[in-house]
């Protein structure tokens, strides 16, 4: 599953640790995306979403 909300285009977002020496190495922090059935233009869809988009009413969950 791809790391994507498909409603707001959230993706992995990429940096460096950085130690108290000033050591960088690289490192990624993911969305917290969930797959859900959702209505998307009247058809039930399967979609992932981050859950910022579910909570804030953004998506509409099928039943």
């Amino acid at each position: 599953m791809a790391r994507l909300c498909e409603v707001c285009s959230k993706r992995v977002a990429r940096g460096n640790n950085v130690s108290h020496a000033e050591n960088k190495t690289k490192r990624s922090w993911s969305p917290n995306v969930q797959t859900v059935r959702a209505v998307v233009n009247g058809r039930v869809m399967r979609i992932t979403v981050c859950t910022r988009c579910l909570r804030s009413g953004k998506v509409q969950r099928a039943i």
